[in-house]
């Protein structure tokens, strides 16, 4: 016999190569160190001799070693469950011709155990490694584990809406990514984690998982029930309040012209250098009425805080220049004012004006639906000028007229309630809140509750700069203290208990996450059918967008016949040019679709369409708009294709190679594009050329993608006409298929 390895002897004798170097140094082989180095053979034949072991001595130690592991364990399961009998913590012992040992290539003996009643079982575990060099062996030990406990599945649950695919996992007790894949494989819905799902999905899960599923709803009523106890209803205690008026128009038709006139002239004298403080609104007064105007804000603003469910006007006045007519954003104007159901009064401004033609204006509002009163129509005129002081105080006196028809009420002797109109963090003053009050009295230390802020009305200051004690109905005020920044259009309350307050407040601020996913789901082509179905909708509104005036008629006449007995389609808003910001708020408020017809979406309106749940659908054929929207009515909607957009390029340089014509030298603005994309050259919102990309570089290298913030030359194939300034959109087209939300 030659010479043996340490590892090999080792491997032998069924231990670790450590422990045998560490016998050597004992027995004065010094020189082993390594398992590589070789021993003589009489070395191996007298540590073969140290190592043989009688089977009676072996099982001797080793149920020594089990006994002690016990008395480990009993201490430990003492601590967790004290109901756990000793007999339940004997684990039977290692058969005694079974030697255990520790090595990579000898499995340990399993142990047999029994199971305690509290889910609790034992198990080996090493302890130590083959890191530790000056290890004499690897320790053992038993560890207690507990065993998962499977909650039993409810046969039936209660929920309440929202409910995510989150919600589901912890009520039914399934993984979510189990649903999650449930949903995309089998009913072809993509969720996140925390994506709200409708009821009729959350049926059906409830159905394939049997289990009944009880959605509770919340209720519709206010916000803050506690408020209702100190509120009066008595219709003896109803007192004629001022109207509230917001000022829109075409920009530079005199808006704000004539709303510095009518302050000059109708705020006392001694006021007139008063107003310091702008708080939004203004509180005028003549003959014993007041009237409180807004300064404008425009229709998006206006728009925006009605899409907050702040209503805050009672009255529109539409300004229109008398030498300009009707302009595109006056149209815009009417149709907000239209479909947040607000009557309009027009304000014929500029007649001082050499070119005014008022009779024009007249005759191209009556195509707009706005006839005059002396035409036989419902829509006061009324013809103004901010230079001379001409009509201000007829305007003033149909304003007047208007609030009595409309019967604007309010009571006094209410807590105060009302909207913010802004709000801003201010040096020496802490949070201030511009506010208007619709219904009752606002005291000096109120308490306020207002969204998720609160507070207490420690300083009021109304709109003419002056600190006040109290104010009532219809009147903007600036107040001071809050404890966070409220948002423009947030309803505020005055109650009684400052923490009742306080942890409505909190609780507020924690929903904000879930309330921002519960958000209305809008109309979209794919949800029509079902909404339908369900008598949740009686009207299609739509807002139509197109490249020419032509196209916009066309597309008006062939969406109205689709109305039939039981469905309406109104056109909310139509209009020349691409998709804008204005028509996305307008969508949102009015819960309408937008249909765009050879034009784009600019940035910053898909962007906000997103963030709405604003469905905006482009189309190159009339047609194809009309026959999607009646099958989507018809609940017969099953689009194939699906178009994502990639990225937005501006083209900054155009190169002209006469071999290969225009390159664009360009940088791109946002998201990425790729050398297979299809892109759309877009010139002031209008789709110029659709098509594919002939080549993609960077610098001389052809690339297979450019991101956001890097530089490119691209061409595009087939196509010349490009100029700087232009934006090409690249997008692709994604093959689902799609069936209706459920």
């Amino acid at each position: 016999m030659g010479k043996v390895r340490i590892s090999s002897l080792a491997k032998e004798l069924g231990i670790k190569s450590n422990n045998l170097i560490d016998k050597c140094h004992e027995k004065g082989l010094t020189h082993i160190k390594h398992h590589a180095n070789t021993l003589d053979p009489e070395q191996v034949e007298m540590l073969k001799k140290l190592f043989r072991r009688t089977p009676n001595d072996s099982a001797t130690k080793k149920e020594l070693k089990v006994k002690e592991a016990i008395k480990v364990d009993v201490k430990e399961q003492k601590r967790e469950d004290k109901t756990i009998s000793q007999e339940d913590k004997e684990i039977k012992a290692v058969q005694p011709d079974k030697i255990v040992r520790f090595h990579k290539s000898t499995p340990r003996q399993k142990q047999s155990t029994k199971v305690a009643p509290s889910k609790v079982f034992w198990k080996k575990k090493q302890v130590g490694g083959p890191s530790h060099q000056k290890n004499k062996g690897w320790r053992e030990r038993y560890v207690e584990v507990k065993k998962p406990v499977v909650k039993e599945r409810e046969s039936r649950v209660i929920m309440e809406t929202p409910i995510t695919v989150k919600d589901i996992s912890s009520k039914l007790g399934i993984r979510a990514n189990e649903i999650i894949t449930k949903l995309l494989l089998e009913h072809n819905v993509r969720a996140t984690i925390n994506q709200i799902l409708s009821e009729e999905i959350v049926q059906l899960l409830g159905l394939e998982y049997n289990v009944e599923i009880e959605i509770k709803k919340k209720e519709a009523s206010e916000e803050y029930d506690f408020v209702a106890d100190q509120v009066s209803a008595r219709e003896e205690d109803k007192v004629l309040r001022a109207p509230i008026v917001t000022f829109l128009g075409h920009v530079d038709h005199g808006k704000t012209s004539l709303l510095d006139c009518i302050r000059k002239t109708k705020v006392a004298e001694g006021e007139v250098g008063g107003i310091t403080q702008h708080i939004g609104a203004h509180k005028v007064e003549t003959n014993g009425k007041h009237v409180v105007f807004l300064d404008t804000p425009g229709h998006e603003a206006f728009t925006a805080m009605r899409a907050r469910g702040a209503n805050v006007t009672d009255v529109v006045v539409l300004v229109v220049a008398a030498d300009d007519g009707v302009m595109p954003q006056t149209e815009e104007a009417i149709n907000h004012a239209k479909a947040a159901n607000v009557p309009i009064i027009v304000a014929i401004n500029k007649i001082d004006k050499p070119s005014a033609n008022t009779l024009r204006v007249k005759q191209q509002l009556s195509n707009l639906d706005l006839i005059p009163e002396e035409w036989s129509g419902k829509t006061p005129f009324v013809e103004t000028s901010a230079i001379t002081g001409a009509g201000i105080d007829t305007l003033f006196e149909l304003l007047w007229l208007e609030s009595e028809i409309l019967e604007l009420k309010a009571i006094p002797k209410n807590p105060a309630r009302g909207v913010v109109l802004e709000a801003h963090l201010s040096e020496g003053r802490g949070v201030v809140a511009n506010v208007i009050i619709q219904d009752g009295t606002l005291h000096q230390g109120d308490i306020i509750l207002c969204g998720r802020t609160y507070g207490r009305a420690r300083l009021l200051i109304d709109d003419k700069g002056k600190e006040i004690k109290e104010t009532g109905p219809a009147s903007p005020v600036s107040i001071s203290d809050f404890s966070d920044i409220p948002e423009a259009g947030d309803k505020f309350y005055v109650v009684s208990d400052i923490q009742k307050a306080r942890e409505i407040a909190l609780e507020k601020r924690n929903k904000d996450r879930e309330t921002s996913l519960a958000k209305h789901q809008h109309i979209t082509l794919d949800n029509l059918y079902s909404m339908i179905a369900d008598g949740n909708v009686k009207e299609i509104k739509i807002i139509l967008k197109a490249d020419y005036k032509g196209s916009v008629e066309v597309l008006k006449k062939a969406l109205d016949a689709l109305s039939t007995s039981e469905i309406k389609v109104r056109i909310l808003h139509s209009a020349v040019g691409g998709i804008t910001e204005s028509d996305v708020l307008l969508a949102d408020a009015s819960d309408a679709l937008i249909i765009g017809f050879y034009v784009t979406a600019e940035e910053k309106a898909r962007l906000l369409a997103e963030e709405k749940g604003v469905e905006i659908r482009l189309y190159k054929i009339i047609y194809d708009a009309t026959n999607e929207i009646k099958a989507a009515m018809e609940g017969m909607l099953e689009p194939e294709k699906k178009e994502v957009v990639l990225g937005y390029v501006e083209i900054r340089q155009v190169y002209n190679i006469s071999k290969y014509g225009n390159i664009a030298g360009c940088y791109v603005k946002s998201g990425k594009i790729t050398r297979n994309s299809l892109v759309r050259l877009i010139r002031e919102n209008i789709i110029i050329y659709d098509g594919k990309l002939e080549s993609l570089k960077v610098m001389k290298d052809d690339v297979r993608e450019v991101k956001a913030g890097f530089e490119c030359g691209l061409k595009i194939a087939n196509f010349n006409d490009i100029k700087v300034g232009d934006i090409v959109e690249a997008y692709e087209i994604q093959k689902i298929a799609r069936t209706l939300s459920v």
